[in-house]
């Protein structure tokens, strides 16, 4: 079984990661809180894990890897549009001040609730709905992670997002790039491609493209 210090010097530092506070996020967050029973002696491996219908859990050199080029300061508010199990917005709190995370599948934004408060972290808040329009409410954030991947960047999200800003989303359909957009002005944009990945579709308001703008 792996440990969870075996996973931070195998599989991140490793593969250079090198920031501290997410390598202490990773350590610190127990990912055998976020995979079914059956699975929790494999929680630490270096793969993604089914959680069921379908869904899996992040592979955490992936989690590790975001959550660096996101650059956060402990006083950032942060936007995940994907919740998931609750597993990433977890490390995520681990670096942020807040972390607010809107989850389009019932079951899952229900599952996250129930990992989530398993942890005893305060600063995550979480809601079902679709993440494509953001979180009007709670805008401006200091950065935006998407977990699925949508054609091109919803404007929406964009136009919530601070100037100075980040944004670090996984694009396209076929073949996905993890894009990193750093908000220069109201609408100006310096853009880095960082690797190819493999996420699930953005759904939603996502897959209907020009209704509803981009």
């Amino acid at each position: 079984m792996v440990t969870p210090e075996e996973m931070v010097e195998n599989q991140l530092k490793a593969r250079k990661i090198h920031d501290p506070k997410v390598l202490q996020a990773m350590e610190e967050v127990d990912r055998a809180l976020f995979v079914p029973e059956d699975l929790q002696h494999k929680a630490y491996e270096d793969r993604p894990l089914p959680i069921g219908r379908d869904q899996t859990i992040s592979q955490p050199y992936i989690v590790a890897y975001m959550a660096e080029q996101l650059q956060l300061k402990k006083t950032d508010r942060v936007l995940e549009v994907g919740t998931g199990c609750g597993y990433n917005a977890a490390v995520l709190s681990r670096l942020a001040r807040h972390v607010f995370s809107i989850e389009i599948i019932a079951w899952l934004a229900d599952l996250a609730v129930e990992n989530l408060q398993k942890t005893g972290f305060e600063n995550i808040t979480t809601r079902y709905g679709d993440g494509y329009s953001g979180w009007v409410e709670e805008a401006p954030f200091d950065a935006i992670i998407l977990t699925a991947a949508p054609p091109t960047i919803p404007k929406p999200l964009k136009g919530q997002l601070k100037i100075g800003g980040r944004i670090l989303a996984p694009v396209g359909r076929i073949n996905q790039q993890l894009l990193l957009l750093h908000k220069k002005g109201p609408d100006s944009y310096e853009e880095k491609r960082l690797l190819p990945v493999r996420f699930v579709p953005m759904t939603g308001k996502a897959d209907k493209g020009g209704k509803y703008g981009r």
